[in-house]
């Protein structure tokens, strides 16, 4: 099922944002190997997530989320302890979802067969 349709390749040909597309695709990425999305899920629910503010906002101000260096220590992706690269929240926040997704449809799958059990043995003692 495709969520967002997809424009011609064509209008985007020269703009800014299709420039910048293929300068990240000539640069290319290279897998590195498979993630385990239950023990990703795991280590998120372990982490700790707080509100919290850069020392240079205004009181008010606050952040939710996982301090940087939690997550480093958690993951351990980069050397820098005092960020948390967007691309890295992303994949972590999608490899949860794939995982709680997978999870789900198990739980699902089990509650039908208990259904189907128990009313099997309903009708079999009536």
């Amino acid at each position: 099922m495709r969520i967002f349709r997809r424009r011609s390749r064509a209008a985007d040909r020269g703009t800014p944002a299709r420039l910048r597309a293929e300068a990240r695709e000539s640069s290319g990425a290279a897998p590195v190997g498979p993630v385990n999305g239950y023990a990703v899920l795991e280590t998120v629910a372990a982490l700790p997530i707080s509100t919290w503010r850069y020392l240079w906002e205004p009181e008010g101000v606050r952040h939710l989320g996982p301090m940087a260096q939690d997550w480093h220590a958690a993951f351990d992706f980069n050397q820098d302890d005092t960020t948390i690269p967007v691309v890295d929240g992303l994949g972590v926040a999608l490899v949860c979802i794939q995982a709680l997704h997978r999870r789900v449809e198990e739980l699902t799958a089990e509650v039908d067969r208990l259904r189907e059990a128990a009313s099997v043995n309903t009708s079999g003692a009536a």
